[in-house]
């Protein structure tokens, strides 16, 4: 088997992977590979919906000098959950729900960080899109002071299917905006809630602010008019906490 670390190439050790059970970050797949022992990996991907991406040779061939027949795969260091099982078994343990969502955030580093603010403050799970989030590599582990490996990810094709699973299970969805006038010390966050935060660049997307059923923002005195997102982050999270504590 072609494998070190969390890399893994070549048709028949990734299928036999995913048989097993490990959790593939993210699968490159050469573009225009097409033959019989392809064909069983690429059902075997589609059945389990697995985040690939199309690349020149070249891409993989960066990866590895070994033979690798056109595909190469990350295994998560990390067990992925689905919010679909989360939210009633948080129910059946007596929880107030406390959820993170968090929308095209990209940056290793400040996902590392949200973590550790997450696991610290007792938050029940994380919830990321498939693309256009930070990879759960060696890097973010280190960043979030090993609080990755204590937290339940939960990841989704379709985040605002996600959130509309969680409205519908009583959780309340609370935006952090700068598009508002609601402080987050407005806010009752006692109730079970997911609370949403957005990329650095945009902030949330526009389809995710409008299924929420609320919006806050911190209060900004200084002249900088904007906080780093894992700072952002650990503020609403303990001013949920303080709440709740407040009861």
């Amino acid at each position: 088997m072609h494998k070190r670390d969390n890399h893994i190439f070549g048709i028949r050790p990734i299928i036999e992977a995913i048989k097993q059970g490990k959790t593939i970050d993210k699968l490159f797949i050469q573009k225009g590979l097409h033959n019989d022992l392809f064909s069983e990996l690429w059902k075997l991907v589609r059945i389990k919906r697995i985040n690939y991406k199309h690349v020149p040779i070249e891409k993989i061939n960066r990866l590895t000098k070994k033979k690798h027949q056109g595909v190469f795969a990350f295994i998560s260091p990390i067990d992925l959950h689905n919010i679909e099982d989360v939210i009633p078994s948080l129910y059946e343990e007596g929880k107030n729900p406390l959820l993170l969502v968090l929308d095209r955030i990209t940056d290793v580093r400040n996902f590392g960080a949200i973590a550790r603010s997450a696991e610290c403050a007792g938050v029940d799970a994380i919830i990321i899109p498939e693309q256009n989030a930070a990879a759960i590599n060696a890097d973010a582990i280190k960043t979030s002071a090993g609080g990755l490996l204590k937290i339940r990810i939960c990841r989704t094709w379709n985040l605002k299917m996600a959130l509309q699973f969680m409205k519908d299970s009583g959780i309340k969805l609370i935006s952090c905006t700068e598009k508002t006038n609601n402080s987050i010390y407005e806010e009752d966050f006692t109730v079970p809630t997911a609370i949403i935060m957005g990329s650095e660049e945009d902030g949330i997307s526009s389809e995710l602010l409008k299924i929420s059923n609320s919006k806050v923002k911190i209060p900004i005195i200084g002249n900088i008019d904007s906080l780093n997102v894992s700072v952002a982050t650990g503020i609403i999270i303990y001013e949920t906490i303080r709440q709740r504590n407040d009861k």
